[in-house]
């Protein structure tokens, strides 16, 4: 079975203890309940896993976490303050940011527009103050870019930095929305399905990837993903969701060998 110059938002001194925490939340779409009373936590500096079967709850969770949907009840913290009546746009200057299932590039503009696009809240100025002071306007401009092209090196596209983004293989379309996602200097990166579709090459280079992007921008990292090979090489912790409960917790090795997480995957429900 199964070197970034530029320090995250809100970046934490300490090493180690809760960054973020899943206190009962439910989630009821009508009258199912995508999430019954979850509880877990991530740790500072940790890559945890998120796994379980398809409809288990995994991105109804990480929807809550970056409110795109509400909880029904039950709370979400960061850092111990409450983040669940937050509104989206605020989550992303609290240190949070994610990537998605679906890709959400736009094909259209080149490679550093995109990263460019995830910077944005971090330099946004009144139209007043960029008329009062438009030399201070151009320099955070020029810093946004040379921040976005430090990133893109990071992640090995700097090449294809003026590029249509339209024109990239899809490997590296997963690896140039991980670069948005850390042009808004997260302290906390959700990544959903980053392998889903990747060659069983590209699979492990990502892997290694991720490890070097925590160390390189001090990332505490949540993880959805169904390459177990995948997860069980990364995760230093896993947590099992099925049918929206919490069905166990742990490092990969018990997870592998716990019998509910395998009938779970074998689609005996406990």
């Amino acid at each position: 079975m199964m070197g970034n110059a530029t320090p995250p938002a809100q970046r934490d001194d300490n090493a180690g203890g809760r960054l973020l925490e899943i206190d009962q939340v439910s989630v009821s779409f009508g009258g199912i309940r995508a999430l019954d009373g979850v509880s877990c936590f991530v740790d500072r500096g940790e890559i945890c896993g998120l796994i379980g079967p398809n409809g288990a709850g995994k991105t109804t969770l990480f929807n809550c976490i970056t409110r795109l949907y509400s909880a029904s009840s039950g709370r979400i913290l960061l850092r111990g303050e409450p983040i669940d009546r937050l509104a989206p746009r605020q989550i992303i200057s609290r240190g949070i940011a994610r990537t998605f299932q679906n890709l959400g590039i736009y094909a259209r503009m080149t490679v550093l527009e995109n990263v460019l696009v995830g910077a944005h809240h971090r330099y946004a100025r009144s139209l007043l103050r960029t008329l009062v002071q438009p030399w201070r306007a151009d320099a955070e401009e020029r810093g946004m870019v040379e921040n976005c092209r430090s990133i893109l090196a990071e992640l090995g596209l700097a090449r294809v930095a003026e590029e249509r983004a339209g024109d990239l293989p899809f490997g590296s379309l997963k690896r140039l929305e991980i670069a948005r996602a850390l042009a808004s200097r997260p302290t906390l990166l959700l990544l959903d399905e980053p392998a889903s579709g990747l060659t069983h090459g590209e699979a492990l280079e990502f892997g290694a990837l991720i490890t070097r992007l925590r160390a390189a921008f001090d990332l505490t990292i949540l993880l959805v993903e169904h390459n177990m090979g995948l997860v069980m090489d990364l995760c230093d912790r896993l947590i099992v969701l099925h049918l929206g409960r919490k069905l166990a917790e742990g490092p990969g090795a018990a997870m592998q060998a716990d019998p509910a997480v395998i009938a779970a995957y074998l689609g005996e429900a406990q």
